[in-house]
């Protein structure tokens, strides 16, 4: 039997640390906390976790120092890294991510966008871990039978509409523009235009809104698309 999953939960209030310890358990990961960038960095050394859920302000270091540490080392070179920051302004994002995080989401955060984007980063780093079955809000999609579900209805998807579902899915509430969406879609080696995805958009969006259900795929002008579970 494979053996969960360890994180490290790098946060300093502690209830939150034991908000975030109770809900990653209760999906299957072994825990471990750290209350300050100095123990994160000790805790990861004794002990090289599979992946760090880590807070942008902390004493003694703070999170994008220990990000930048865990990064210089070879034992956790490549462990994945998602930030958790009160900052909300672009120009922190880029500098989390150029450092080395490989997602970052600001607070305050549902516990299930939380839960899927770790989801999401653990499958990238370690495709073995993907689930042939993921979940965000109502809808649920069947990877091996190719089938979606919203709710108790079955949604009908073309191939395309189900890739865009699928990175959608795996990374809710974050916004995706076009060139983003096709390179993930329809792979950076391929033309098409920016103006097809707003087509693929329009169909998925038409599939999955049926009498008076809610449109789960938000519109962000002038940046891109996301799926918002909540909605």
């Amino acid at each position: 039997m494979a053996k969960a999953p360890h994180v490290l939960v790098v946060e300093d209030e502690a209830a939150l640390a034991d908000l975030l310890k109770y809900n990653l358990e209760k999906e299957g990961y072994r825990v471990s906390i750290a209350t300050d960038g100095e123990e994160a960095l000790l805790a990861a050394e004794e002990t090289p976790p599979d992946l760090v859920v880590l807070d942008w302000m902390l004493p003694k270091a703070p999170g994008i120092e220990v990000c930048r540490r865990l990064r210089a080392r070879q034992e956790t070179r490549n462990t994945p890294i998602v930030m958790l920051t009160a900052r909300t302004e672009e120009g922190d994002r880029i500098r989390g991510l150029d450092i080395g995080a490989d997602d970052y989401i600001t607070k305050p955060f549902s516990m299930s966008e939380l839960l899927a984007r770790l989801r999401a980063v653990m499958r990238r780093i370690r495709p073995g871990l993907a689930e042939d079955q993921i979940i965000a809000g109502d809808i649920v999609m069947d990877r091996v039978s190719h089938r979606v579900k919203r709710g108790s209805r079955e949604v009908h998807l073309g191939p395309t509409e189900f890739r865009i579902l699928d990175h959608l899915m795996q990374h809710p509430g974050r916004v995706f523009s076009r060139e983003q969406l096709l390179d993930a879609v329809w792979g950076s080696d391929v033309y098409v235009e920016a103006r097809t995805v707003d087509v693929h958009i329009g169909r998925l969006r038409k599939a999955l809104m049926v009498g008076d259900e809610n449109d789960p795929i938000r519109t962000v002008r002038s940046a891109g698309y996301a799926l918002d579970v909540d909605a």
